[in-house]
């Protein structure tokens, strides 16, 4: 007797399961789009309401949040189609829904990114991974929406929440699609060459130069909170940071769109740069200030992961040696920390703009170091496995100036196109909603924002009220113990911790 057919997932003839469908890539493009959206959700939105001083930890926290999910609503409405569809201008796609099942379940495309030489000759074919479309959107999704994260760290402190809102969709349809287009998409900057391996430009070019361009305009912070703004819990502010580490591996590991040599790599080199650039910044603060700063070392493997990893090495996670991951690691970690620690306190400019996180230096300078480094340490073989164009190469292994020309071509765009349209985009919200809250509000925070504040001052969640007769108030030391005044017992716990004095 004949064995029935096996039913469920594993049936011979299975619609789920198309032809093209290669169940190792689309599960480990799931998995590298879960890991970059744990370091938004929860790692930046811990990291923003942990770092900031105690009467803004909600409204950090919140910016991240509300970032993450407008953003994921417009992505699949239009933005998605917009910066990797078919082609509408040389640096922007199509608008349209990723909506309809048809489209989801067919097989992911870049219908922009077939490539022609000079003689109309088909040099390569355009970008067909082994998955679904739905599985690209999501992906694709988590890079857009960490980007706009990022950039709201240049702006904790004082921006009004409700331009904040109004601002994200906008800036994520009229510059985010730009670039991820045109580098990634298949746009010009894609067809001429400019390497982007994983968001260096897209991501931490944009997302440093948005925001400090975004500072500018919004304003400063209150003089007391620039003067200090101390964290309010350092731990869980190494926790956020954990979980950025942690979730870099889908970062640059699902850049190649397969778990391919280029995915085993780039994960490594992106854990081995991030290391030693945690390491270079932390000697240099023990060096010049004595003591090793924990907000330094957080900052320092970012910018390893974003310099090396995401920016070295997004921009080349996966295209250098692994000597070199260590090379760019000590780069991303002294490079910035100079600009930050040294330049940023001979600059008028630098110091007249405010920047919260220090996003400018952190982000910006680390992308476009990744950039340049690209140019320099890509390696022929390594960059065969990415690059549609032939014979690309770092000017280290033959490949003379013209790549690192075109990264410094790349980065000007990018840097031009986010100075233009971030500027537009708030001069117009500020023409509805004021982009900085009053002094009187800045004053109070959370409570003056949202009606709601990070931790109970009081009790069981009871709000502690200085003009509660001293009579009425709880004193929970008692049984022989001497007790203290409330007032007193509160006089001492203001946070404490290492700030970022730019």
């Amino acid at each position: 007797m004949a064995t029935p057919p096996q039913p469920g997932p594993y049936a011979a003839d299975l619609p789920a399961v198309p032809e093209w469908l290669n169940k190792g890539d689309n599960a480990w493009q799931l998995t590298a789009a879960t890991f970059v959206g744990i370091q938004s959700m929860p790692g930046l939105v811990v990291l923003y309401g942990s770092i900031v001083k105690k009467k803004w930890a909600v409204n950090s926290a919140f910016m991240a949040l509300y970032a993450y999910a407008s953003t994921l609503i417009v992505w699949v409405l239009v933005g998605f189609r917009m910066a990797f569809g078919e082609r509408l201008l040389p640096f922007w796609g199509k608008a349209g829904p990723a909506l309809a099942e048809a489209f989801l379940v067919g097989r992911a495309a870049f219908p922009a990114t077939e490539h022609h030489g000079d003689d109309g000759a088909l040099v390569a074919p355009r970008l067909e991974p082994f998955y679904p479309e739905a599985s690209l959107v999501l992906f694709q999704f988590q890079l857009a929406a960490i980007t706009l994260v990022l950039l709201a760290g240049s702006l904790l402190g004082r921006m009004n929440i409700k331009a904040w809102m109004a601002f994200t969709p906008l800036w994520l349809l009229f510059s985010y699609t730009i670039c991820a287009f045109s580098l990634w998409g298949g746009g010009f900057l894609y067809h001429w060459g400019v390497i982007d391996y994983s968001g260096g430009y897209v991501i931490h070019l944009s997302s440093g130069v948005a925001g400090f361009t975004a500072a500018y305009w919004v304003g400063p912070r209150l003089k007391s909170d620039r003067e200090r703004f101390a964290p309010n819990n350092i731990l869980l502010m190494i926790a956020g940071g954990g979980l950025l580490w942690l979730g870099w591996a889908g970062f640059n590991g699902g850049a190649p769109y397969a778990p391919n040599i280029t995915a085993s790599i780039a994960v490594l080199n992106t854990n081995v740069s991030a290391a030693a650039s945690l390491l270079t910044w932390t000697c240099l603060d023990v060096i010049f200030f004595g003591k090793p700063s924990v907000i330094g070392a957080v900052q320092g493997m970012m910018t390893g992961l974003l310099t090396n990893c995401i920016g070295l090495h997004t921009a080349h996670a996966g295209l250098v040696h692994t000597w070199s991951a260590i090379l760019m690691g000590i780069c991303a970690g002294s490079v910035p920390w100079v600009t930050m620690m040294i330049l940023h306190k001979k600059s008028d400019l630098l110091q007249k703009v405010d920047d919260t996180l220090a996003v400018f230096h952190t982000h910006a300078v680390a992308g476009l170091l990744g950039g340049v480094l690209t140019g320099l340490l890509a390696t022929p073989d390594l960059t065969a496995l990415h690059s549609h164009v032939p014979g690309t190469r770092g000017a280290l292994y033959g490949g003379g100036v013209a790549q690192l020309g075109k990264q410094l071509g790349g980065a000007l765009f990018v840097v031009a196109w986010n100075v233009v349209v971030t500027t537009v985009i708030l001069l117009g919200v500020g023409l509805l909603i004021p982009l900085r809250m009053p002094d009187e509000q800045l004053k109070i925070g959370d409570d003056a924002a949202h009606g709601e504040e990070a931790y109970a001052l009081w009790g069981d969640g009871e709000r502690f009220d200085v003009k509660r007769p001293e009579a009425a108030r709880p004193r929970p030391w008692s049984n022989g113990a001497r007790e203290e005044t409330a007032d007193h017992g509160l006089a001492g716990t203001g946070a404490r911790g290492v700030t970022i004095q730019l």
